[in-house]
């Protein structure tokens, strides 16, 4: 790595520079403290008494090699500012740290895991015209051992690659993996940004974990965290005695979650953040990066009325081109609530470089009509059509994360309008709904059997609710749509072409019925949904043209939890092309479109 390139933001791989590297004399540590007085690095192996690094000239590096630290050893920089300030702090670019409450980086050997994903890496593409449903996880909560402690990487690995798949996911997304000090900050504050977290075990236990995974034919995608930092004094804050990572005005450089906002118009932080991103990717395999915050970063504070945050929106555009270069089939995905134009336009045309944006806006609005009463429902009967009106402008991700599962919202399953019983039916109703709506999909742990119980990091998932014959029939209900998602191209095929998908009916708002139809390469799908408690018999639906309607799937089927027979059914249009249907409460219905043929 050239330091000039450092300086400039353009380096990708300075964690090949920084952190503690072995070399034929020792370990070579490197931190960058321009601020600093001097630098001792202390560790196990001097008693944390500490040996004097020396800087490169002025270049604010310092560095000492030392034949004394050994591999499993912890580490520490006392770092002494000239404002008088002396602090211990954890290496910045260091590849491990011991567990919370401690606070040392690990000195560790370069990694001899042998990865076997050859063929899956060559294969990965970033799923345009392909199925991308998503299963978001946060490892220490998914499952849990007996006696409420975590599974390792490697344990884990196997277990959670196969449920992922039986069930119809082909990504899983790993919530924050980068070590954290709370672990009620679910990862979104960090203090070793190139650390796995001990909390799972050893950075090769990762690695084996997505080994795993694309051995199996999951993608395994990683939320990364670009915006902020922790405010624990022996991580990045006040570094060197001086905000050599954060902003140092305080209206700007806290964030609204009590953390420190990086300062994205210094390069050397710009090759941290990208460096970081490269290493993710390079050293383990994930097969893309979900960036959270992403409206923080484009507007200062996230808030539009303060204006554009030109020097962040730089650092994103920048970052994301070279990503592009280094891993041209990695997975870029923006979580953003904002309407910032061309978000996944290639950085080229003016774009920000994102492969995928959160569609939050569809997320709010849909959930928002579900927990309406069917009779509030008619007045409000194009939120659900709302979302098609912009859908083209970017390449959209449908998502039902975590977020939405805490903090007094309530579960998805528990959003929905009434009683208990009521809530699966519409429930099923409202899934089919999310697979037939153009975009890729994203949904939480705990939603596919239904969980009632919002989402505690410090507990496993309810899977006991999993022996009751509601919640399983749900589940295999979404183990269904999901397989026919990734099946049925219809799905997902040119879903970005507004020429794949059309509203056969969306002005019945007495009755809150909607008929999509989508167009794959080999096949038309065609979904009825009725959103009303009521019955709605003879419906009638007019179609593009002559053919049959055959189901594939009935969210009321007596084996998901309806009370539906389940039968073969056809159905053939009549001399206007039109069909009739007999609708259920709170029901969706799935038909292959067999169009026939003009003679």
């Amino acid at each position: 790595m050239e330091l000039y390139d450092f300086y400039t933001g353009r380096a990708f791989e300075a964690y090949h520079y920084f952190g503690a590297h072995e070399t034929k004399q020792g370990f070579l540590f490197r931190t960058y403290a321009p601020g600093a007085e001097r630098v001792l690095l202390i560790g196990e192996w001097n008693q944390w008494e500490g040996q004097k690094m020396e800087q490169k000239g002025r270049s604010g590096v310092y560095e000492l090699c030392t034949a004394d630290a050994q591999p499993g050893m912890m580490y520490k920089y006392k770092i002494f500012g000239a404002d008088g300030s002396e602090r211990d702090h954890c290496d910045p670019y260091g590849f491990q740290m011991e567990l919370r409450p401690g606070t040392a980086s690990i000195v560790t050997a370069a990694s001899r895991y042998h990865f076997s994903d050859e063929k899956w890496m060559q294969q990965q593409n970033k799923g345009f015209d392909g199925p991308m449903n998503i299963y978001e996880v946060h490892l220490g909560s998914w499952k849990r051992k007996e006696d409420g402690s975590w599974y390792s990487y490697e344990e884990l690995a196997p277990v959670l690659a196969e449920y992922a798949k039986e069930n119809g996911y082909n990504y899983i997304e790993l919530m924050p993996l980068s070590e954290h000090p709370a672990d009620c900050s679910w990862g979104y504050q960090n203090t070793g940004f190139f650390a796995p977290t001990s909390r799972y075990g050893t950075p090769d236990g990762l690695r084996k974990l997505v080994d795993t995974c694309h051995e199996m034919g999951v993608g395994v995608l990683l939320d990364f965290v670009p915006v902020h930092f922790a405010l624990d004094d022996y991580g990045l804050k006040q570094y060197d005695g001086t905000a050599l990572y954060e902003y140092p005005h305080a209206d700007v450089g806290e964030s609204e979650w009590g953390s420190c906002n990086f300062m994205h118009s210094r390069g050397e932080v710009c090759s941290f953040l990208q460096s970081c991103a490269h290493y993710w990717l390079e050293e383990f395999h994930f097969d893309g990066l979900r960036m959270d915050a992403v409206s923080r970063l484009l507007y200062w504070q996230g808030d539009p009325a303060r204006g554009v945050n030109h020097n962040a929106v730089r650092f994103l555009q920048r970052m994301n081109a070279g990503l592009r270069l280094l891993h041209p089939r990695a997975i870029l995905i923006a979580e953003d609530s904002t309407d910032y134009p061309k978000v996944t336009a290639p950085v080229e045309y003016g774009g920000l470089g994102f492969d995928y944006k959160w569609d939050l806006g569809w997320m709010n609005d849909t959930l928002d009509y579900f927990k309406k009463t069917p009779e509030q429902r008619r007045s409000v009967y194009h939120q659900l059509t709302f979302s098609m009106m912009y859908f083209y402008q970017e390449h959209y991700l449908l998502p039902l994360s975590h977020d939405e599962n805490v903090h007094g919202k309530a579960t998805v399953l528990q959003k929905m309008f009434g009683a208990y019983e009521q809530k699966f039916p519409q429930a099923r109703a409202f899934y089919l709904y999310m697979m037939m709506h153009p975009g890729k999909k994203l949904n939480f742990m705990g939603a596919e059997f239904g969980q009632l119980r919002e989402w505690d990091e410090a507990r496993e998932q309810d899977w006991p609710v999993c022996r009751y014959p509601i919640h399983d029939a749900f589940l295999h209900y979404i183990r269904e749509l999901n397989h026919l998602y990734q099946t049925h191209d219809a799905f997902w095929q040119g879903e970005y072409n507004p020429a794949h998908f059309s509203w056969l009916d969306c002005a019945s708002e007495a009755d809150c019925t909607y008929t999509m139809l989508r167009a794959g390469a080999r096949e038309k799908l065609v979904a009825v949904f009725h959103f009303s408690d009521e019955s709605q018999p003879g419906y009638r639906l007019l179609m593009p043209g002559a053919g049959r309607l055959r189901l594939l799937l009935h969210s009321d089927w007596q084996r998901f939890g309806g009370d539906e027979e389940e039968r073969s059914v056809r159905l053939k249009t009549g001399k206007k092309n039109e069909l009739t249907l007999d609708l259920p409460p709170f029901s969706a219905q799935l038909f292959l479109w067999e169009e026939t043929p003009l003679s």
